[in-house]
């Protein structure tokens, strides 16, 4: 071979490929009101705050003291609250700011009471309410419970039916949400004695929310839930769990070899329909654009409504400004304000 000559080497007759991740399965949840508001006070330290301001708290060190919040965290909590709008910054005569609950704000009052009086009923566990709320727009104790707008009468949840509203539809879900382990329950107990801490406690979790909304859409097995949500198994599992233990759901085989089971919800569970419809209105009001997702109709009635939380003695819609409350402890034993406000 001449010197000159170019030495060719063999190509290999197949290419390696570079090798390429699955493709993401873009997931998609409804739209929905509730899980809007819960994204807002499922936050245990977000709640906390709103609470505390419910009392009469209006200044960074009240907080501070009352809850024995960190002092970063509750600069990002009080940021984060007043650019949703549902706190408003308040110059005084000193150098110090206040925030003050806006009309928004206030309006999340309703949903506060009905799972407060959720808790009552069913967490107390044979202890006194920590409160007792006085109407004082008719004078007496009450027990506000979650009435239908247009009749006036308490709504259960087989009495209603429901359908799309011009807000229906799904929307890509957060990335994560599907794996997402529970939040520590623990830190909505901090602070002064409260039945909606321990309403919060169960079902403040996303997942648990959601686990229980498909029950009230009639999705009770768990192969139908875990399509429905699209979330992770494990965390579908232990939610469940977690609702059977908490007496939420009741789990009654339907069928063997294999063994499976349907989720049932008990009269606990099914009592928590009233907060979901409370917590739903407020989505609606002020997250949802004017464009509900869901529309409800009373059976009772006949007539499409919007749950209203209401007095049990004069039947008058609950107002943060009308309430006043009695104390089953002492406010000053958890740096907290004396009875001078609302709730």
């Amino acid at each position: 071979m001449p010197a000159s000559a170019k030495i060719h080497t063999a190509r290999p007759l197949i290419r390696s490929v570079a090798r390429q991740a699955p493709p993401t399965i873009e997931r998609r949840e409804r739209n929905c009101s509730v899980a809007r508001t819960l994204d807002i006070v499922s936050d245990a330290w977000a709640f906390l705050i709103i609470r505390e301001a419910f009392f009469g708290t209006e200044t960074f060190e009240a907080f501070r003291s009352a809850l024995g919040i960190p002092r970063a965290t509750l600069a990002n909590r009080l940021k984060k609250l007043t650019q949703l709008g549902i706190f408003r910054q308040a110059a005084t005569g000193s150098s110090r700011k206040e925030y003050r609950l806006t009309k928004m704000g206030f309006d999340l009052y309703p949903s506060f009471i009905a799972l407060m009086q959720f808790g009552d009923r069913w967490l107390a566990g044979g202890r006194p309410a920590p409160l007792t709320l006085v109407h004082m727009r008719c004078g007496f104790d009450s027990h506000p419970f979650v009435a239908c707008s247009h009749c006036g009468e308490g709504v259960r949840a087989q009495e209603v039916k429901y359908r799309d509203g011009p807000g229906a539809g799904r929307h890509r879900a957060k990335a994560g949400r599907n794996t997402r382990r529970a939040s520590d329950g623990s830190r909505f107990l901090l602070g002064r004695p409260s039945s909606v801490s321990r309403a919060l406690q169960i079902i403040g979790d996303k997942w648990s929310f959601m686990v229980v909304r498909e029950a009230f859409f009639g999705n009770r097995r768990y192969d139908k839930i875990l399509t429905e949500l699209a979330i992770a198994p494990n965390i579908l599992t232990d939610r469940l769990s977690r609702l059977v233990t908490n007496g939420v759901f009741h789990r009654r085989q339907y069928q063997s070899s294999p063994d499976r089971h349907e989720y049932l919800l008990t009269d606990m569970g099914r009592d928590i329909y009233g907060p979901f419809i409370a917590m739903l209105r407020w989505g609606d009001r002020w997250l949802s654009k004017g464009k509900p997702p869901l529309l409800l109709t009373h059976l009772a009635c006949g007539h499409d409504f919007a749950a209203a939380v209401v007095c049990e003695r004069c039947k008058e819609p609950i107002v943060a400004a009308d309430m006043r409350y009695k104390l089953a402890y002492d406010p000053t034993s958890f740096g907290a304000l004396g009875p001078r406000s609302v709730v």
